[in-house]
């Protein structure tokens, strides 16, 4: 029985060095997540996926990438086209509902679609946070809508998209990032409004959408709900309110640990995640003696999180091999007025 470790890892550049394959020999993760850093051409990425996967010895192995659109675009001109930010469609629901809907659906068509070409097969994507007047532009417009009703509908559509398009969608940042003031990847955001509040809004999308089989935490401290840690590494939100109160029973995966809102080394702070709940760890800046700190910390995937993981992979479908991405994209300019530009 192949022994895949609970954690997804980054690498450094744009292929994988000796020791990286190494590295992902002895230590099997779950996944890889690649960044600008590793993307350069088609041909490119292609390889290097592969070279995961043989590293790894599992054809399956999911490779994970950050493609939302606007600022949120990994993968990026003159080698794939450029999209929107999803409050595009938002403010187009708000004229047309179908126009709307259809615009989600087939943006996030397309760029799984050009994902999926290229061996990537997890895209973290919808953002399912609610925005508000003061919501940081770490998140901003990547938030649908200020509306949870419609954050749900058009993500919904957003998943939908991807899934046809040949990719695994990943709704987060459970159970919402929109009340951050500052900016996570910097330090901690914390949100002192009352549970009663976050549950009438915040948590609503992630509600209609909880039966999606994987999602990704949201780092920050909602003193309401547990005043000494933040989301990811705390057993009252993941537990109480991520499983129980939302009802999502997916792969739930940390956001980026190595972010600056948690404190304490990469080891320490994988321990919490994984202690507090969390099926899998999300390390993503390729650096070495960190992956291997992560690596070290990480038991192996067993039990339920070994069978939310697998449930997860069930559900990928590969493109359709008719599928026109011209035709496609043609529509969804017609739609958005979007230029690509």
């Amino acid at each position: 029985m192949v022994m895949i470790k609970a954690f997804i890892s980054g690498c450094a550049g744009t292929s994988l060095s000796a020791a990286e394959k190494a590295f992902f020999n002895e230590h099997n993760p779950w996944g890889l997540i690649l960044f600008a850093r590793n993307v350069d051409n088609p041909d490119q990425v292609l390889e290097l996926t592969r070279s995961f996967r043989d590293a790894v010895g599992r054809a399956d192995a999911p490779v994970l990438v950050d493609q939302e659109g606007g600022r949120v675009q990994r993968l990026r001109p003159p080698h794939w086209r450029k999209y929107p930010a999803p409050k595009l469609f938002g403010d187009l629901y708000k004229t047309d509902k179908a126009a709307g809907k259809r615009a989600a659906f087939l943006g996030a068509q397309l760029i799984a679609a050009e994902l999926s070409e290229v061996g990537i097969t997890i895209d973290c994507l919808p953002c399912l946070d609610v925005r508000f007047p003061d919501t940081v532009d770490a998140i901003g417009d990547r938030a649908i809508s200020e509306d949870p009703e419609t954050v749900a509908i058009l993500g919904r559509e957003m998943i939908n998209g991807a899934i046809a398009g040949g990719v695994l969608p990943v709704i987060k940042h459970i159970p919402g990032h929109g009340r951050a003031k500052v900016d996570s990847h910097l330090e901690l955001p914390r949100v002192t409004d009352d549970k009663n509040l976050l549950e009438a809004l915040d948590f609503l999308p992630f509600k209609a959408l909880a039966d999606i089989s994987l999602g990704m935490t949201a780092h920050l401290l909602y003193e309401s709900i547990d005043p000494e840690n933040p989301g990811t590494q705390s057993s009252a939100v993941i537990n109480g309110i991520i499983r129980d109160e939302i009802g999502f029973d997916g792969c739930l995966m940390s956001d980026d640990i190595s972010m600056k809102a948690l404190g304490g080394d990469v080891s320490s702070r994988s321990t919490k995640i994984w202690d507090a709940g969390c099926d899998v760890v999300l390390h993503c800046n390729g650096n070495m003696s960190e992956m291997q700190a992560v690596a070290d910390a990480a038991p192996v995937l067993a039990g339920r999180s070994q069978e939310r993981c697998n449930t997860a992979l069930a559900g990928y479908k590969p493109l359709e091999p008719d599928f026109n991405a011209d035709k496609v994209w043609a529509e969804f300019q017609s739609l958005t007025g979007w230029a690509g530009a």
